[in-house]
């Protein structure tokens, strides 16, 4: 799949890159990832909407959230990402859910029913994360340096 769902688990909400460093530091690497990608979403290829995501790796044994690296998003890929605050966004009528559900299917050329499936796993690794404090690692940015 091109397009997966990739849920933080509920305590590591706002555990991110982007809140640790000064305004100035991100912007920085949110434009040379987004040069990086050729200012395209890394999956579909959209020039739309760009923003800079957060790849992180879980390790669901010490409940360590580990960041990997970046990549530039479209709006509609950036959201199935983080497909649980779409739905939040959904239901205050500020998001179209269809939308999103139509773009996963159309980047992954699949169906409706491997949508679902990919969703009903996504939220059930959630709850099961969501379970436990996570320590965050953020490599070489730690303590808001590189």
């Amino acid at each position: 799949m091109k397009l997966e769902i990739e849920l933080v688990p509920g305590p590591a909400w706002e555990n991110n890159l982007r809140n640790v460093l000064p305004k100035s530091k991100w912007n920085q690497i949110r434009m040379e990832t987004l040069a990086k990608y050729g200012n395209k979403c890394a999956v579909c290829g959209s020039t739309e909407k760009l923003s800079c995501h957060e790849i992180w790796e879980y390790d669901d044994g010490n409940h360590i959230q580990k960041l990997q690296g970046f990549s530039a998003l479209c709006f509609y890929c950036h959201m199935i990402k983080h497909i649980g605050m779409a739905g939040v966004l959904a239901k205050e009528g500020k998001m179209d859910f269809d939308k999103l559900i139509e773009h996963y299917l159309k980047v992954n050329e699949c169906d409706f029913s491997r949508f679902e499936v990919q969703y009903k796993t996504a939220f059930k690794k959630w709850k099961e994360r969501s379970k436990f404090e996570w320590s965050l690692d953020l490599g070489e940015y730690a303590n808001g340096k590189s």
